[in-house]
């Protein structure tokens, strides 16, 4: 069998550690759960989590350190590899996650006093009370102990994926990853609604899981190779010497595996949820809680999609002499995700699966970049994955807030009060959103400038992402596709323009909870240095966000607000990656 010398075998102990660090950390809170009793530890886990994913995150940053990084490195004997590209994306994951697992490894509550505020305060005095309500420590998310295990299984999976290299791999990362979602899913026990969306996406995500095990068994049987390489080399020398009678692969034929690789496919557009296989997504974002749906709308799309990238990169070049090659599927799909998730999104008034039909718009434009297979829209694939992963982090991180802020009022026509699962997921219809803008204006303002990315408004971070994969379209002479992006994207401004309006312009239907409006809380205030106590009175004006959820939103708002002002290191990152993958 014919070898690819694309990977070398080189100092591989940085990348060994990164994976070694995520299985150790699994075992030892697995086997922490096995012991305690109490289950409020779930937020100590949870840090745990986080703490294990920057360290991953520090020993991926090394890689870059490695002579051979830019050829790439195989390893366990070409399972796996490791480029320039998933290295990159394997720290991108790791702090994406880390962002989503702070949402139960702190509390989403504090007690705010400007007196105790300043900075050698913070450390000279501790404030203690016994509200749990306040912090919301008795809610679910804390007292579920799986669930940072769970998610390091995803994570685990999700960084395989990235970097595999081999059918075999292939199958079982994209498994290990499935089944933590399918069980994350699922993980609110008491929730129906999360028991039925968690059900469908494990009977749909089985359905795909067959095309992806029928497309590399079929791949296999045809080469027999399970190694990405010996497959892409095959493909090559066979379309080289298709009609020479004489070669030594004319047993071969290369719609072999362009048949093969397009049911492939098929698994795959299944888990990103790319229209026509997007049935699944809406009612399995809108019933799974919130703080579940984050982690699922996000993580699972970016290992898929830097997969294909290199599957795609390596294997449609040589099929160009056919009329249709699989990549053209990928084009289709793009085209109808683009008017299924523009078109279907009008309707909606429940605004998770407003938010899934805005994903599925806007995997058309991922799907389109991807498929065009030039450095220009390679760049601005992985530019607009980026960019769009962090906004929808953002969006699912302010509605969980916006739930938590909530707390002590009440609708006045009490609309909202009977709400399926409101404990798990506060914030359900657009109109619950009415008047938000009059009760925190910060959050409000910061949803709107997330909303106004995502329809393309210039300056911000979305308008360069979709600008240049209309750009790569045009150059490649997509022209029809291109015109259909534009007019799809200008009708989605519809929907995002609603949520604004509902925020900005309509009277809020909330009201502060009378029975509690006047109420005086109480605490204590510990000076460490002297121990001496203080005791405290504070109203639900001192109640607050927590520092976890304030910075992040903070952080992730700016960076969409002030990309134009630091495009360089963006840009520049994007383009570096491309010419290294389209250079070896």
């Amino acid at each position: 069998m014919v070898e690819s010398n694309r990977f070398r075998h080189g100092n591989i102990g940085v990348r060994i550690t990164s994976f070694s660090m995520l299985i150790y950390s699994i075992l030892f809170i697995l086997l922490s759960n096995a012991v305690t009793l109490r289950r409020d530890k779930s937020i100590f886990f949870s840090r745990i989590a986080i703490i294990v994913l920057l360290y991953a995150i520090l020993s991926g940053i090394q890689c870059f350190y490695i002579e051979d990084i830019s050829t790439g490195i195989g390893l366990f004997g070409g399972l796996f590899h490791v480029t320039s590209i998933t290295a990159v994306f394997h720290i991108f994951i790791f702090l994406i996650s880390a962002a989503i697992i702070q949402l139960t490894a702190f509390y989403p509550r504090k007690v705010w006093l400007p007196e105790y505020s300043s900075l050698n305060k913070l450390f000279l005095y501790k404030f203690k009370y016994y509200e749990t309500k306040i912090v919301n420590k008795m809610s679910e998310q804390f007292r579920i102990i799986e669930y940072p295990l769970i998610l390091l299984f995803i994570i685990t999976g999700a960084s395989f994926l990235v970097s595999a290299s081999d059918l075999v791999s292939i199958f079982l990362s994209i498994e290990l990853q499935s089944y933590g979602l399918y069980l994350l899913s699922t993980l609110y026990r008491n929730s129906e609604l999360a028991t039925s969306g968690g059900l469908t996406y494990f009977l749909l995500g089985g359905l795909s899981s067959c095309f992806i095990l029928l497309g590399t068994s079929l791949l296999y049987a045809n080469s027999g190779t399970t190694n990405l390489d010996g497959l892409y080399v095959i493909t090559s020398l066979s379309d080289i010497t298709n009609n020479d009678p004489n070669n030594l692969v004319n047993w071969y034929e290369s719609y072999y595996i362009n048949l093969s690789l397009l049911i492939l496919s098929v698994g795959f557009l299944f888990k990103v949820s790319a229209a026509p296989f997007h049935f699944w997504s809406p009612d399995v974002y809108d019933a799974i809680p919130t703080i579940v749906t984050t982690f699922v709308a996000i993580v699972a799309k970016i290992s898929i999609f830097i997969f294909l990238l290199e599957l795609v990169h390596y294997t449609s070049n040589s099929l160009f002499s056919y009329e249709f090659s699989w990549t053209s599927s990928l084009l289709v799909s793009s085209l109808l995700s683009l008017i299924v998730g523009t078109v279907l999104g009008l309707t909606q008034f429940r605004i998770k699966r407003l938010f899934a039909y805005s994903t599925i718009s806007h995997v058309g434009f991922i799907l389109l970049a991807l498929s065009i297979n030039s450095i220009e829209s390679i760049q601005a694939f992985i530019f607009y994955l980026m960019q769009y992963s962090i906004s929808n982090l953002n969006v699912f991180i302010i509605l969980v807030s916006i739930g938590f802020s909530l707390y002590y009022y009440i609708d006045e026509e009490g609309k909202y009060k009977n709400l399926s699962d409101k404990n798990n997921s506060p914030i359900q219809l657009i109109s619950q959103l009415k008047g938000y803008f009059y009760i925190n204006p910060i959050l409000a303002l910061s949803l709107t400038i997330t909303i106004f990315s995502f329809v393309g408004i210039p300056p911000l971070i979305g308008f360069f992402a979709k600008q240049m994969v209309l750009s790569a379209a045009l150059d490649s002479g997509y022209i029809f596709i291109t015109l259909i992006a534009i007019l799809t994207s200008v009708i989605s401004a519809v929907y995002y323009l609603n949520i604004i309006k509902e925020i900005f312009f309509d009277k809020s239907d909330y009201k502060i909870n009378p029975e509690i409006e006047n109420i005086k809380l109480h605490g204590n205030i510990i000076n460490e240095g002297t121990k001496t106590v203080t005791k405290s009175v504070f109203k639900l004006n001192n109640i607050v966000l927590s520092s976890s959820l304030s910075i992040t939103i903070s952080v992730l708002t700016l960076i969409i607000i002030l990309f134009i002002f630091i495009p360089t290191e963006w840009l520049r990152t994007a383009n570096i990656l491309a010419l290294i993958l389209f250079n070896t």
